[in-house]
């Protein structure tokens, strides 16, 4: 069974989303769906960077060091579970 979700959204993101979808030849139902789905499957949010030339500066640098080095790196089982660790300290 199938349910309208209703999203407040800027009207331009919109309209450029329809557009993109229609290039693509998906309508954007599908496109928002598949979205959906892979948020729920996967239980996390992918966002990439729009600037892939962008440099990222020194700290930023060094905090992807230390995780890819697995140092210094404090795991949580969901958000909720981090932002209490937050408020902690």
């Amino acid at each position: 069974m199938n349910t309208t979700l209703t999203i407040k959204t800027p009207k331009k993101l919109r309209d450029d989303a329809k557009r993109t979808a229609h290039k693509l030849g998906v309508p954007l139902t599908t496109a928002v769906n598949a979205m959906l789905m892979q948020f729920v499957r996967d239980q996390r949010l992918v966002l990439e960077c729009p600037f892939p030339s962008h440099t990222p500066n020194a700290e930023t640098r060094h905090a992807l060091r230390e995780l890819r080095d697995r140092k210094q790196t404090e795991t949580f089982e969901s958000f909720d579970a981090w932002r209490k660790a937050m408020h902690a300290r």
